[in-house]
């Protein structure tokens, strides 16, 4: 089964549809279907097959989202620690003037040695988004996401160059094919590049994703999904990590026997005796959700 040669049969077939967008979405679960078909045929669990350069990934914990009270915003992020996961995403944006004590609460919650990040998802201008920067560095916050809009290469650009240089700047989950991301990177607009296996066209747009990666010497990490993202995150010689993310992990546990859980030395690892992706559906759990 050539996957990459169905791969691209699809990309030519939505040529007048244009990839940004559902046509690239489709194509990613068809994609991730056939990659995970062949290495149930081959007997071999994907990472396998896509030749693993290593046992697993590391994840940070992600949620902390601008409705959570901060008593709960507190709870999630120690969670995490508790659990073991030495580093810890939460949203910042919708409140400009209440992002500061939230952060501020955030690293009293989850103590001194844990990496902070914050995700603005393109909620702040330029000049105010350098501004919380240069604020939070004494918070030990050390990724700043998205902190402009995605699409705003120059203000990401601003960010890299004018930040504290303590702080990285990662932007890319928006990202649909390769001439997005080539132009991001061109632009020299992230010290992180990140990168979605459910928008850029499955599986293999994401293996390809990690060949730029690697021509620009850049980091990258995967965005949400983190069932998806493990066996080729495990095969990309430059993913930084996978994204540990609140609502798809809890969505993962629920339907899916096999979906892998964060050890206490805050990685996943592939189960190598599961072939494919190691998920199996549990179709019992998951007939309520049916849609008729």
């Amino acid at each position: 089964m050539d996957v990459q040669a169905v791969w691209g049969a699809m990309v030519r077939a939505i040529r007048n549809v244009g990839r940004p967008g559902v046509a690239s979405t489709a194509m990613a679960a068809v994609d991730a279907a056939l990659w995970d078909v062949k290495a149930r045929l081959l007997g071999v669990p994907l990472a396998t097959l896509l030749g693993a350069v290593r046992d697993g990934v590391d994840v940070y914990g992600s949620g902390g989202f601008t409705s959570y009270s901060i008593d709960a915003l507190q709870r999630q992020l120690a969670a995490w620690v508790d659990a073991g996961i030495p580093r810890v995403k939460m949203k910042v944006g919708r409140d400009h003037r209440g992002d500061l004590a939230r952060v501020r609460a955030a690293r009293e919650a989850i103590g001194d040695s844990p990496e902070l990040f914050v995700d603005a998802n393109g909620g702040y201008d330029r000049k105010p988004a350098l501004a919380f920067a240069r604020a939070v560095e004494p918070f030990g916050v050390s990724w700043f996401e998205e902190p402009v809009s995605s699409d705003d290469l120059d203000g990401l650009r601003l960010m890299r160059d004018r930040a504290p240089a303590s702080i990285e700047i990662a932007a890319g989950e928006y990202g649909y094919d390769l001439v997005y991301f080539r132009r991001m990177l061109e632009a020299g607009a992230v010290d992180v590049l990140q990168a979605d296996a459910t928008r850029c066209a499955g599986i293999t747009g994401l293996l390809q994703v990690g060949a730029l990666c690697d021509a620009f010497e850049i980091p990258l990490s995967a965005h949400t999904a983190p069932s998806l993202h493990l066996a080729p995150c495990c095969a990309l010689a430059r993913v930084r990590h996978v994204e540990y993310f609140h609502d798809h992990a809890r969505i993962e546990q629920m339907l899916f026997d096999g979906a892998p859980r964060p050890r206490p030395d805050g990685r996943l690892y592939p189960d190598l005796a599961r072939p494919g992706l190691g998920l199996e559906l549990r179709r019992t759990d998951a007939a309520k959700f049916e849609v008729h």
